[in-house]
């Protein structure tokens, strides 16, 4: 895997980070959202691999002590 720069976009809820983070992958090359796995519980309208990758806890410690993140 390439290493490249990591941006963290924060700002209170309904501030617009979603509709700015779409502009800037739909206008930048090269540029895609990391996506996160969680051991929680799909909350309405989540996909999984979309909003996050949900996983059991198991596959996260398995994942974890495998170095795969």
């Amino acid at each position: 895997m390439t290493k490249g720069i990591l941006f963290a976009i924060s700002a209170p809820s309904g501030a617009g980070k979603t509709s700015l983070v779409n502009a800037l992958v739909a206008n930048t090359d090269n540029l895609t959202v990391s996506i996160s796995h969680t051991t929680r519980q799909p909350r309405s309208g989540e996909k999984n691999g979309v909003n996050y990758h949900f996983v059991t806890e198991d596959d996260f410690i398995h994942m974890l002590t495998c170095n795969l993140f």
